[in-house]
């Protein structure tokens, strides 16, 4: 793999520490209490379903659409806003009965700062998974850089939960064939990194061909399964429907009926979001503001800001709209996903 220029290893695996006081001082009244359901009806399906809920834990200004403006030495002086919105997550969750379960695939960055947040979503019986250590695209990192990256957040989580880490996801889906030979290596039983939509310049792309399926997961060797995430198929074209922004950007109704064909055709849905996404009052980015060399064209820049900030005000109540409607499907961990299907 191609070594990018000017990233070191202390820049992604020792950031630096984060100023989240004002973490604490968010209003508590933002958390969401549980209460009684009142919305649509749950949408039936003839079989039964299962639909695996992925969290990306990472911050508001970790994301690589901000990039340009928080490059990775800057972290420490920003304000630390996940702590909050994954509880608020949490709370959500808790507000079904029977509670939903979701894989939280965390970033080593925020695990070391937040060991109480990450023993917290263990304790409401959700999976606790990697999303690397620094939120860099994988591509762009040299193997020993990655090998570092995959074992130490790996170990993070585990010495924290006292449990093994069996899942991993690859920041922005940056995967390929080589990648996943060290996440394996690393001891991950499964990987979820693979979006199928190749219209997009920063997802990757694996060999597929000729590998046993069973559901939605991918088994591509021996105790080494790929759970991808899930999208729509029309006339031969992907049309992206596993959730983050296009979560955001289609409407809601229209997003629901594709995941109802998605659950008609394959028993099983894999969607993903992060906790920033529920998070309209975190800070806002402007033009001019980014370092020097690493400046981007104005259309570029508004592109990439629309996309981050697209919907954020609506997204917490969409969730929550999603989860009634398909209350009657299993919503269980990747984890517990994959046990059922080895004792089925």
């Amino acid at each position: 793999m191609p070594a990018k220029a000017g990233i070191q290893n202390s820049e992604i695996l020792n950031p630096g520490s984060p100023r989240h006081d004002d973490q604490k001082n968010q209003k508590q009244e933002d958390r969401i209490k549980p209460s009684a359901s009142t919305h649509k009806p749950p949408m039936h399906l003839t079989k039964q379903t299962d639909i695996l809920l992925t969290i990306d834990v990472e911050d508001w200004f970790q994301v690589e659409n901000l990039r340009p403006w928080f490059p990775p030495h800057t972290w420490e002086h920003q304000t630390c806003r996940v702590e909050n919105n994954t509880m608020r997550l949490l709370d959500l969750f808790d507000s079904f009965n029977p509670a939903p379960k979701a894989t939280f695939f965390l970033l080593g960055w925020i695990a070391r700062r937040f060991p109480s947040m990450v023993r917290e979503i263990q304790s409401r019986g959700h999976e606790v998974a990697s999303h690397g250590e620094g939120h860099l695209l994988n591509a762009h990192l040299d193997e020993a850089t990655l090998r570092q990256d995959l074992e130490i957040s790996k170990k993070r989580l585990e010495d924290i939960t006292g449990t093994s880490i069996h899942g991993y996801r690859a920041p922005n889906f940056s995967i390929n064939d080589q990648i996943l030979t060290l996440i394996k290596q690393a001891g991950y039983t499964y990987d979820s990194s693979y979006n199928s939509f190749d219209k997009h310049g920063r997802y990757g792309k694996i060999s597929t061909n000729g590998s046993p399926r069973k559901g939605i997961a991918i088994k591509l060797e021996e105790k080494f399964t790929e759970l991808p995430i899930s999208n729509l198929s029309i006339l031969n074209q992907t049309i992206p429907w596993g959730g983050g922004g296009y979560f955001r950007l289609y409407p809601p109704a229209l997003f629901t009926k594709g995941v109802r064909r998605i659950l008609s055709r394959q028993n099983a849905y894999l969607f993903y979001m992060h906790p920033w996404e529920i998070d309209p009052q975190q800070p806002r980015v402007g033009t001019g503001r980014m370092e020097q060399d690493r400046r981007v064209d104005i259309v570029k820049q508004i592109l990439q800001r629309w996309r981050h900030y697209l919907n954020l005000d609506k997204t917490q109540q969409r969730l929550k709209n999603l989860l009634t409607q398909f209350e009657t499907s299993n919503f269980i961990t990747c984890t517990q996903y994959l046990k059922n299907l080895m004792d089925s």
